[in-house]
């Protein structure tokens, strides 16, 4: 088997990869289709509707992440680019829908959307990582109270502009190194460039296969909620337990990646702990806004009916992990 792989090219071995993926997926998808037939005798039990109502909806996002990246990869990095950065555009659109704004603030948004966002995404496809690191932390961050201050809108002054800032750097900064991953030059150490998407990848399987697996044993240890003024559904030991497995899955899938297994590890962990917990933080500003979830209103806490809550924990983790791929290995 490994001689077969071996004998593959790069995007061979890529394309096999989502093919297998794609076939699991679809597996599941029948067995959850078959469940439903189940559901129906026991429409009365409350706990097994919850949790086939989860299942489907954690089917749905890995269906949603997996399509993503795949027509990322199959219509090449430039286009890859221009598709994240218009997740981000989405995104971004969900997150200021629910944060107040007035009349002052048109200006920034227009700077926002239509400058700050599109300028990002250029820089990563430029390659000019130095530049793109700090575009949004530094220059945008000085960039958009001036732009609100020449509203002359003084009401909630502090407040609107720290919400577009968060708005920015979760999802335009956050979500723009994603694609940047699948350009970081790995030559020098024998890994051909044409297996980029394998890194990104690794990062959203190890990210949401521990978000899954914390979810699973919340729901199966039955332990009360760490932090419920927050969420829900978080719990120390499900984390850790989550955590650990994110980690040792890491390590089982360096063989994709140019790491060795320790450092397959080591990213994992930090890559899992980054997503978990910009997760947790996503969860308590949607408690603050008073809703419980960023696409349309009434549904569960746990519901992911937005764009954003569907990228969330990637928009976190991928900047953690892109700046530890290229501290530690120099590229």
């Amino acid at each position: 088997m490994n001689s077969f792989l071996r004998s593959l090219e790069p995007s061979q071995q890529v394309a096999l990869l989502f093919l297998v993926i794609f076939g699991i997926l679809t597996v599941v998808s029948v067995i959850a289709f078959l469940l439903t037939f189940r559901s129906r005798g026991r429409a009365q039990d409350e706990s097994y509707q919850a949790e086939l109502k989860d299942f489907r909806r954690l089917l749905g996002v890995s269906w949603f992440m997996v399509t993503v990246f795949w027509v990322a990869w199959a219509l090449g990095e430039m286009f890859a680019t221009f598709l994240f950065a218009l997740i981000a555009f989405f995104a971004l659109r969900e997150f200021i829908t629910l944060s107040p704004t007035r009349r002052g603030d048109h200006r920034s948004l227009v700077l926002a959307f239509f400058v700050v966002l599109p300028v990002q995404f250029i820089l990563v496809a430029s390659r000019r990582f130095d530049l793109f690191t700090v575009f949004i932390p530094v220059y945008v961050f000085l960039a958009i109270p001036v732009a609100s201050a020449l509203g002359g809108d003084t009401q909630r002054f502090l407040e609107r502009n720290a919400k577009l800032q968060w708005g920015i750097m979760v999802c335009v900064y956050g979500m723009s190194h994603v694609p940047a991953l699948m350009l970081l030059d790995f030559e020098t150490r024998n890994w051909p460039q044409d297996k980029s998407a394998f890194l990104v990848f690794f990062l959203v399987f190890v990210v949401q296969a521990c978000m899954l697996l914390q979810h699973i044993l919340t729901q199966r240890l039955k332990r009360p909620a760490s932090i419920p003024e927050v969420s829900a559904s978080f719990n120390w030991q499900s984390w850790a337990l989550g955590m650990l497995a994110g980690s040792v899955l890491g390590g089982l899938l360096s063989f994709i990646t140019p790491f060795k297994p320790a450092q397959a590890i080591a990213l994992a962990f930090i890559a899992c702990v980054a997503g978990s917990l910009g997760h947790l933080v996503m969860k308590a500003l949607k408690r603050d806004r008073g809703v419980v979830s960023w696409g349309r209103r009434g549904v569960a806490v746990t519901g992911a009916n937005g764009l954003l809550d569907r990228v969330d924990a990637l928009c976190f983790a991928a900047p953690i992990f892109f700046h530890s791929v290229r501290w530690y290995f120099g590229v």
